[in-house]
């Protein structure tokens, strides 16, 4: 008992450490005993800082846990580790060092060291070649950041910080600068520091000459693209038409195969729209916030032209001049030449060039430049000496370059390519038909007479134009479909009135009556056909600046312009067949995907090879290929019907059980019945 009472305080620092936290003012003489203990092995420790000190690194994890409790006392304890770390980290033993740090972190997390500095100080650290070092300070420092800026953005300390890593970014030691960047990259990401001046601190990783830093920098503002998803049609209706809307406008009346026809199409309509009014999600939106994306991306051609970096690096840097010249409508016509050098059937990765050059195509660029790159993908691409995915392939890029730049391409190269629409490999088939539809619905006149398809209104509206051409309306399209349908404010109420109760119901229960008013915009807009598009446009106006318009007349203006789509030009005839095409649309959104480019309407024949190998991986499971009967005991006997199995067949012809019941005679089935009601007699 009396080994209990001894006072092994002294040699016990956790015991002490857990009685100074309960008491802290009963253990003062214990602490201030540790305290000179632990100054004077700092003293021996300066003497050979690159030995190991046990001892040493007890007292300061000891000191860090109670450092709340001796404010006074300890008050240059944080600076003094800190100066320790700061003058001998580079010949620290590893693990003395990660101790000082995880006491750091420790006074840090309870408030008693600014931020600031110590931050300043790992950041320091990060050149250290010690792993384990620097993933603990990469986790810490990405933390402490986003508590700084949890409840409000902490502008002070984050334009301190910012500056440092600005300078951090162009350290000579690479583990340190690409660490740095890391940490910009997981706090742009987490949203914590979203602003433009990361942004255009990030830039600077671009020009690195370390690969890895390189590397970083361009996947940052390339980003991760998701993968387009098929929209539902269950959207609301104060977003626009529904499918309803649509069944309820064409299949009311008799139905007729022509009605179900302007459906099929209504419906393809419809899906163009969704998708052309839904807002692009990117992962990244850093490349909108560069100050100076010209001088920018001047710099990465630049850059690219002289590099010496892997091809992988090179399509990298490709892709995001490209995705710059596109999205902020730049002008590098330099990057055009550069680009069609490596536009050739056999070259590596040679989809994603032609994403390059067609994501670097603009309505603001002269159609001149982008019109020798149409002619070589089409001189290299679409020819019949390549295959049937090479063609597709390359009349894909040429879609889309066009779709973006309408002006680049001459009338006898497009006249050409539709006569594709033809061709015994159905992927070139509907490529050739959906470059058709394109241009249907951007300038029909550069095509042939057979390939314009039937006039529509929306066709005979639009209006081709010309390069560097704005059009600026005063007035909302289709407006005038209200001017129809509504006279005044009051006659809308009272007609909702009327129309939702009942007047042979005594309850007076509501009736649901939403599709009459897409009965009657589908009546307005047949009423509205014989109108000159003059005065359709007078009535829009008048409409559009003497009233506010709710989501219902948008909606309404909506299915109405939709219309305009599917019905036919008044006094045009109906002799040309529309040419079938799965194309979703010729809206094309700020970015674009691989998906545009290799489309393959049809799926390639697979091989002898490829077919082996999918059927082998399917048996994989088997081991083999007849059906086992397993026995519950192995041992036991067989039955006797499974002896009549391995028997030879004229052995058991004559057997009764061989005979089935549908081949027995009438006196068999009597002789049976017999039996079996004297057997059941004799059981009684």
């Amino acid at each position: 008992m009396s080994g209990r009472h001894n006072n092994k305080l002294p040699n016990n620092l956790p015991q002490l450490q857990n009685l100074i936290k309960r008491d802290p003012q009963s253990y003062v003489e214990e602490f201030l005993q540790q305290y000179r203990h632990y100054q004077s092995n700092v003293q021996i420790f300066k003497l050979q800082p690159d030995k190991p000190n046990r001892e040493l690194s007890d007292l300061v994890m000891f000191l860090a846990q109670v450092g709340h409790c001796y404010l006074q006392h300890l008050s240059t304890f944080p600076r003094e580790l800190s100066a320790l770390l700061l003058s001998f980290h580079s010949v620290l033993q590893p693990d003395l060092r990660l101790t000082f740090c995880r006491a750091l972190i420790l006074l840090r997390n309870k408030d008693l060291i600014d931020p600031s500095g110590l931050l300043e100080l790992f950041f320091e650290l990060l050149r250290c070649r010690d792993k384990l070092l620097r993933k603990t300070l990469y986790t810490h420092i990405v933390a402490d950041i986003k508590n700084i800026n949890a409840k409000h953005k902490n502008n002070k300390i984050n334009t301190t910080l910012q500056s440092f890593m600005y300078t951090m970014l162009r350290d000579s030691n690479p583990t340190a600068a690409k660490l740095s960047l890391d940490v910009m990259v997981e706090l742009y990401t987490r949203n914590i520091w979203n602003d433009s001046k990361t942004v255009n601190v990030i830039t600077t990783a671009c020009f690195s000459k370390v690969t890895k830093i390189l590397v970083a920098g361009l996947k940052f503002f390339l980003g991760k693209d998701e993968d387009e998803k098929n929209e539902s049609d269950s959207d609301s209706d104060a977003e626009g038409p529904s499918v309803r809307d649509l069944k309820v406008r064409f299949s009311t009346g008799k139905k007729t195969t022509k009605n179900k026809k302007k459906l099929e199409k209504a419906m393809k309509v419809l899906k163009k729209h969704k998708k052309k009014g839904k807002a692009e999600v990117f992962n990244f939106s850093a490349i909108h916030l560069i100050h100076d994306p010209q001088d920018f991306s001047e710099k990465l051609l630049k850059q690219l032209e002289g590099s010496k970096e892997r091809f992988e690096v090179k399509i990298m840097m490709m892709e995001l001049i490209s995705r710059l010249v596109g999205i902020h409508e730049l002008f590098l016509f330099n990057f055009y030449p550069f680009v069609q050098r490596f536009l050739q059937p056999h070259q590596r990765e040679v989809t994603k060039i032609l994403l390059c050059a067609a994501q670097a195509s603009h309505q603001l660029v002269p159609p001149e430049i982008i019109e020798s790159v149409i002619s070589t993908i089409a001189n290299n691409f679409v020819t019949d000496r390549n295959s049937g995915e090479v063609m597709t392939v390359g009349i894909n890029a040429i879609k889309e370059v066009t779709a973006r730049c309408p002006l680049a391409i001459n009338e006898d190269l497009l006249q050409d390519l539709a006569q594709y629409k033809t061709h015994k490999d159905k992927n070139v088939m509907m490529s050739a038909r959906g470059l058709i539809q394109l241009f249907r619905n951007l300038n029909p006149q550069m095509l042939h007479k057979k390939d314009r398809g039937r006039p529509t209104e929306a066709s005979t509206e639009a209006r081709v134009k010309g390069y560097g051409e704005l059009e600026a309306k005063d007035y909302i399209p289709g407006a005038e479909v209200l001017d129809v349908e509504h006279k005044g404010g009051e006659d809308d109420e009272d007609g909702w009135e009327s129309a939702s109760i009942s007047d042979d119901d005594e309850d007076g229960e509501w009736v649901d009556v939403h599709h009459s008013s897409d009965e009657d915009a589908g009546e307005a807009a047949e009423k509205l056909q014989g109108i000159p598009a003059e005065e359709r446009k007078a009535k829009a106006a008048a409409v559009s600046g003497s009233r506010l318009l709710t989501q219902d007349d948008f909606k309404k203006i909506r299915l109405v312009q939709m219309a305009k789509e599917v019905n036919a030009a008044p006094g045009k005839g109906q002799k040309r067949k529309t040419v079938d095409s799965d194309d979703e649309g010729h809206s094309r959104g700020e970015l674009l995907t691989l998906r545009n480019i290799e489309k393959l309407h049809k799926k390639p024949k697979a091989d002898k090879e490829s077919r082996l190998a999918t059927a082998m991986a399917g048996r994989s499971d088997r081991k083999d290929f007849v059906r086992k009967r397993t026995k519950l005991n192995p041992h036991a006997s067989t039955s006797n019907k499974e002896k009549r199995r391995t028997k030879n067949f004229m052995m058991m012809r004559q057997s009764r059980s061989v005979r089935t019941k549908g081949k027995r005679s009438f006196r068999d089935k009597q002789l049976a019945l017999r039996d079996s009601l004297l057997k059941k007699r004799k059981q009684k």
